[in-house]
């Protein structure tokens, strides 16, 4: 078989096991990569990498590895865009973890959030106890979203923006 033939079709198969196997672990994943977790992926790419290419070591080889990865994130991107089926399987769907101050406890325990974890999240929204919280969510990327049922508690979205500088305040 042709070399790059070869790669090709390795990578394709490196990268369809990458997205089933992360899709399995879960989005709390995602967003929450801790000291192991940075090992792990670095430890993947390296055993992944000779997998990719075979044996072929070279330039060529490794530039027709990447490109055939970054080709193939490029169409499922498109793909997912296009079809909600496609879309649905491939992509995590929020969940509520709070509503109006009652925990789902089920739903913690099946995303594997533990109290501390929430209890932060929650701090980190200037909300400090749960019965204040109206509504927490885990979005599709892993983030938990927190939105409190008292206005003079400022979110997350209004506490992250930054003010830009115009041109009329640096005089």
């Amino acid at each position: 078989m042709n070399a790059y033939l070869d790669i090709i079709l390795r990578s394709l198969a490196v990268y369809a096991f990458m997205l089933i196997a992360i899709r399995l672990t879960g989005k709390k994943e995602l967003s929450q990569l801790n000291t192991t977790d940075v090992v792990l992926i670095l430890l993947i790419s390296n055993a992944v990498q000779n997998a990719m290419v075979g044996s072929n070591t070279s330039l060529l080889g490794g530039l027709v590895a990447a490109a055939v990865l970054f080709t193939l994130n490029y169409i499922l991107k498109k793909v997912m865009f296009k079809s909600t089926w496609f879309r649905n399987l491939l992509s995590e769907k929020p969940e509520i973890l709070i509503h109006n101050g009652n925990l789902d406890f089920a739903m913690l325990s099946k995303l594997g959030i533990t109290n501390e974890e929430l209890r932060e999240a929650i701090r980190e929204h200037g909300i400090e106890k749960y019965k204040d919280v109206k509504l927490a969510i885990m979005e599709a990327d892993g983030n938990i979203s927190i939105i409190s049922g008292d206005d003079k508690l400022k979110q997350s979205q209004y506490k992250r923006k930054r003010k830009h500088k115009s041109l009329g305040d640096l005089n």
